[in-house]
């Protein structure tokens, strides 16, 4: 059996369990393919070229797992697959004090309702819910509850 057979393999190894470590969560077909493909380019070593060549191959596959391990897992190497996005939506922000929102209050929808959507009161967006109904875009619309931060509106007619 050719040494440079047995590199290929367990080369071919880390790359399977690599993918299955970084890529498929839990355990599955190309971790499992991945270990044996390993472990059975070490047993290949040890069977047809020795002990020492066998010492050597098992020494090196254990090394060249950690090495490729620890290189997948700095933060550098995730940082160029890592979706870098920043969530910067609020709640809507009612308080009792305010006279910005009060029931009645009429408005327009943005988005269709379903149940729901963005609506524009008073200048203003804000995130409401309709009443067991569904209410397409650019909608007249008044405010019927305000419960919490929870706007409930329904059609203006």
């Amino acid at each position: 059996m050719s040494i440079t057979l047995i590199i290929i393999l367990i080369l071919l190894g880390i790359l399977l369990f690599l993918i299955e470590f970084l890529l498929i969560p839990g355990i599955g077909i190309a971790g499992i393919i991945g270990a044996a493909l390993m472990i059975g380019g070490v047993i290949l070593g040890y069977t047809y070229h020795g002990l020492t060549v066998g010492n050597l191959i098992l020494g090196s596959t254990v090394l060249l797992s950690i090495i490729s391990l620890v290189i997948a897992l700095k933060t550098k190497t995730w940082k160029k697959v890592m979706l870098e996005t920043k969530i910067e939506s609020k709640v809507n922000k009612i308080n009792k004090g305010d006279n910005k929102l009060k029931i009645g209050d009429t408005g327009t929808s943005i988005t269709r309702l379903n149940p729901m959507g963005k609506i524009m009161v008073n200048g203003q967006d804000y995130e409401a819910q309709a009443h067991n109904m569904l209410i397409e875009e650019e909608t007249p619309i008044y405010i019927t509850k305000i419960t919490g931060n929870k706007i409930f509106v329904k059609l203006k007619k």
